[in-house]
Formats: C-alpha cells, structure tokens, sequence
C-alpha cells in the first residue's frame, strides 16, 4: 500500500487555484512547483559543502572543470566556460577571485600569444579534491532519502525532460 503523504505547499495553492480559476489546468504546477522548490532545496544543501570550503557554486564549478581536465589541470577560458555552467562573461570574476585565493594561477597561452590558460594549484587541487568528496558525499546523502528503485527510475525520466527542453527541435515532441 502507497503512503498518503500531507497535503504540501505546491497541493494546496493548487486547490486555491482550482477554488479560484476552474477553467484553468493547474496540473502542470504540481511537477514543475514540485520541482522548482526541491531544486531551491537542493541549491540550499549544495552551498553548505561549498560554503564551508570557502567556495560559491561558480567557484566550485571551475575548480571542478579545471581537475575534470587531468594533468596538468588548465584549459582556455573559453573552455572552461564550455565545461561548466558559468557563461564567459562570470568566468572572468571567478577566475580573478579564485586566483587571488592561490587557488588558480593564469598565463599566456603557448599555441596562442593572445590567448590565456587558467590553471589548478597544488592547494587549489587540494582544496577541490577534498570539496568534491564532501560533495559527493552530501549528493548520496540527498540521494538516498529515494529508494533505490525511485532514484533508478527518475534518472532516466530527469535526462530525457532535460534533452528535450535542451533541445526542443530534435526531441521529436510536439
């Protein structure tokens, strides 16, 4: 037998609007309020990890795609902007605060005399190693308030949702 959970928030402004515009289908606000508030949830637990290494999100990101790259952990700007979810106009901030920090250090470019390499530091490594394990940690923390089989079966639906509003043309939808 299913467990009936309490009405929550999301289910009970939908009853409001239900009360109030009959003739509108809310239904949709009940996966996507759903959604909207565990992402919020989940940003609020994600930041405590990086929070207690000193880090924003953007930050951490960053020294993510830089140790992502193997040794010698550099890549371009450009590409790093590429690897993570920071547009290159907010790289350049984090890259400025991050080597402020000793965390990262920037040079010329080889192949390119106009071009630059951003570059993980021995404490800059450290840092990020030992971040991402608490991280990872902190995800199977939140992972594991689903039970294997729901965790197992809202991967596949999450990267499907996502490839289609990703890419809205090849998706096939209508």
């Amino acid at each position: 037998m299913e467990e009936r959970q309490p009405l929550d928030r999301v289910a009970r402004i939908q009853a409001d609007w239900r009360h109030q515009r009959p003739d509108v289908d809310v239904s949709p606000q009940g996966v996507i309020g759903r959604l909207h508030r565990l992402a919020a949830r989940l940003t609020e637990e994600l930041s405590r990890v990086y929070d207690r290494y000193g880090l924003s999100e953007g930050e951490f990101d960053v020294l993510c795609a830089l140790r992502r790259a193997g040794a010698p952990y550099e890549r371009a700007p450009g590409d790093l902007a590429a690897h993570t979810m920071v547009t290159t106009g907010a790289m350049t901030k984090r890259i400025d605060r991050l080597e402020r920090a000793g965390l990262v250090t920037r040079r010329r470019s080889d192949d390119d005399r106009r071009g630059r390499i951003v570059a993980l530091t021995g404490p800059g490594r450290q840092l990020i190693d030992q971040a991402f394990t608490d991280h990872m940690r902190n995800e199977r923390r939140l992972l594991d308030l689903l039970t294997p089989s729901e965790a197992e079966a809202l991967e596949p639906l999450l990267t499907a949702w996502l490839f289609r509003v990703e890419h809205p043309r090849s998706s096939g939808g209508g």
